[in-house]
């Protein structure tokens, strides 16, 4: 049987979203290096992505509730044209001249807030489009159309900015949403059917059923806690990465290190596509997330720039397959209708756990760690004689405690029954359809 039949709907919206994501990624990229060169201002780069942050972590609880009350196509229609329209607006005010910082706070503030409804709307609307023995494969698509956003996205822009500018950035940016948009408009989403108690329940009230539908059973709780430890470790790491491997190399190296975990993603994400990923989703989130935590942690194990590239993409090859797993099971368990709401929950774990990691990881590798492993420092005559002293030695230990403490973590969510059996203990969630949708679509949705 070919696995991919009846897909058409979703691939036109995959389609759409790999163009609009790369076009996401370009702009960000270009924006926030456009801000350096032209202020000066550290502070005022970082605030480009501060304002991209806030705004999602802010609407997104409430987020999730509307998109499960919404019609998820529409939804993703109106964010996509939200976002072009503002890509638009930025370029017409840089072509005049007029274009101030507060415009770049704003307009990416906008694009962050239409984004934290449509990735939840994007990520409810796979189980409506494809059987329950296709959602690994289409899910591990997924992750590969984010891998080409994620390098793709950067290298374009360089080629843009100096070819066509900025405000050529703009524009293109606005193409790859119209792009997205279309490809909305060509495809089909039945909508699912809604909870009559939900009908008369007020939006918080339905944005608090997500949590309370997660809370109640454990099994979902425990790998919603051991995904947003993940993504704390992993915030920490990102920002101690560039000093790792200055530590190590020329900075001219960084840029390779960072394309080669690129291709670890993009590699990753077509061997899930392809694969299928483990028959048990648990083992392709926990078991892998222990594989993650060792690659991690073995960043930090010798002062070798060709280990932290060897180790970055085999960190960055189990991602998709992590990912892909995780949202598998959440699309096969949780019911349509909550769906959207759930997603959204996670998005804010990982929105929230990122900011509080950056924050932490400058301290914790200035005052905490690399104190530990100086030349005279308390960890030298111990740890230091196995993995060195000096600069640098310091993040490579935080390196190593990063990637242990994934490790236990998933070691100790894998102790739990009720997370090690997830899949059994929960039955699939049917996946119901209001009546006359069925018909817009040839994708048969199975239970």
């Amino acid at each position: 049987m070919n696995p991919w039949a009846g897909l058409r709907n979703f691939l036109l919206i995959w389609f759409g979203q790999l163009v609009s994501g790369v076009g996401s990624r370009l702009t960000a990229f270009a924006l926030g290096v456009w801000v350096l060169q032209t202020t000066g201002s550290t502070t005022r780069f970082a605030m480009v992505f501060v304002a991209m942050a806030v705004p999602s972590l802010l609407i997104s609880p409430i987020a999730g509730a509307l998109v499960d009350r919404w019609d998820r196509r529409r939804t993703m229609i109106a964010c996509e044209a939200i976002s072009a329209t503002t890509m638009l607006a930025m370029a017409g005010l840089l072509a005049s001249g007029h274009l101030a910082m507060w415009h770049i706070y704003v307009g990416v503030g906008i694009t962050a807030l239409a984004n934290a409804f449509l990735q939840p709307a994007y990520a409810a609307s796979i189980p409506l489009l494809a059987t329950s023995d296709q959602l690994t494969r289409v899910n591990g698509l997924v992750q590969t159309g984010f891998a080409i956003a994620q390098v793709g996205g950067p290298l374009l822009a360089g080629i843009l900015v100096s070819t066509i500018s900025m405000q050529g950035v703009l524009i293109v940016d606005a193409l790859t949403f119209v792009t997205g948009l279309l490809a909305l408009v060509w495809a089909r989403i039945p909508r699912p059917q809604r909870s009559s108690d939900d009908e008369e329940r007020g939006l918080w009230h339905e944005a608090a059923t997500g949590f309370a539908y997660v809370r109640d059973r454990r099994g979902l709780f425990g790998l919603l806690i051991v995904f947003g430890l993940s993504n704390f470790m992993f915030g920490i790491a990102s920002i101690a990465i560039t000093p790792l491997i200055l530590s190590l190399a020329d900075p001219a190296l960084l840029g390779m290190q960072m394309a080669i975990g690129g291709v670890g993603l993009l590699v990753g994400g077509v061997a899930m596509t392809t694969w299928g990923g483990p028959r048990r989703r648990v083992v392709g989130v926990l078991g892998f997330s222990m594989l993650a935590g060792v690659f991690l942690a073995a960043h930090g194990l010798r002062p070798s720039f060709a280990l932290v590239v060897v180790a970055g993409f085999l960190f960055f090859l189990s991602v998709p397959i992590i990912n892909a797993s995780n949202a598998t099971l959440w699309q096969s368990k949780v019911p349509a209708d909550l769906q959207g709401r759930c997603f959204a929950i996670q998005r804010v774990l990982a929105e929230a756990a990122m900011p509080l990691a950056f924050c932490l990881a400058g301290p914790l590798a200035e005052h905490v760690f690399e104190p530990l492993m100086a030349v005279d420092g308390p960890l030298a005559g111990s740890i230091g004689l196995l993995i060195g002293t000096g600069p640098g030695r310091g993040l490579s230990l935080m390196f190593i405690v990063l990637g242990l403490s994934m490790v236990a973590i998933a070691a100790v969510a894998w102790s739990v029954r009720s997370i090690r059996e997830v899949e059994e203990q929960l039955p699939d969630a049917p996946v119901a359809v209001e009546q006359g949708e069925i018909d817009q679509t040839p994708i048969k949705c199975v239970a």
